[in-house]
């Protein structure tokens, strides 16, 4: 089976509301990311990383501490969900669809409207890698050689 190609779409999120459904460390890595880009993060999640907790504290991003609840959903952008919860993510998954929402359920490439890429910022320049979810580490090292060709370029 042919995979699946995903076009690099680059998005204005500055205006748009996110919502990262999980507290753990890859919505922690996620959340990092997207305050690059945008200042309307709602993370939801029972539990939290000591990070996660910290940046909710500092106003940085908005925490609601529990299960997530379709309202939370209703008028995000997009909808990041790292959850470990199977039963919670086909939920999420299934809401996001039903009303237009993009979604990235993190533990299920299947069930992704887009990739959530590796990263390269500097000055203007905003560089995303993506793998096709298929080879994480080969986009890690990717956005590596990327950095340090850039570091050389100036």
């Amino acid at each position: 089976m042919k995979n699946k190609r995903y076009f690099p779409m680059f998005v204005d999120l500055e205006n748009k509301p996110v919502v990262v459904v999980g507290g753990g460390k890859i919505a922690t890595r996620r959340v990092k990311t997207l305050l690059k880009f945008t200042r309307q993060i709602h993370v939801v999640a029972p539990e939290l990383t000591p990070e996660l907790t910290e940046l909710g504290e500092l106003g940085q991003i908005r925490v609601s501490r529990r299960a997530c609840k379709r309202d939370d959903l209703a008028h995000a952008y997009m909808v990041l969900a790292a959850t470990s919860d199977r039963k919670v993510d086909d939920d999420i998954y299934r809401i996001c669809r039903e009303e237009g929402i993009y979604v990235n359920i993190a533990s299920d490439r299947e069930k992704c409207d887009f990739h959530f890429p590796g990263v390269v910022i500097q000055e203007e320049m905003t560089i995303g890698i993506n793998a096709s979810g298929l080879d994480h580490q080969k986009a890690r090292k990717v956005r590596e050689e990327i950095e340090k060709c850039l570091r050389d370029v100036q």
